[in-house]
């Protein structure tokens, strides 16, 4: 696997490392489990919206 580094704060770095012992897990997978479920959050969000104009009408449209 490839990898890259992220540059952020000591503070948020320290907050990481604790999540992941608390958690058994590197601070690698952590971030990856961070990102997953910020990603669904976001999903989950889009999906509880109100539908715009062109979803309503597909969504109304007589299939006949």
């Amino acid at each position: 696997m490839q990898s890259t580094s992220v540059r952020i704060d000591v503070a948020t770095h320290r907050e990481l490392k604790h999540l992941a012992a608390a958690m058994a897990m590197t601070v690698g997978e952590t971030v990856s489990l961070a990102v997953r479920r910020l990603r669904q959050d976001q999903i989950g969000a889009e999906l509880r919206a109100d539908l715009d104009e062109v979803e309503s009408a597909w969504l109304d449209a007589d299939l006949g």
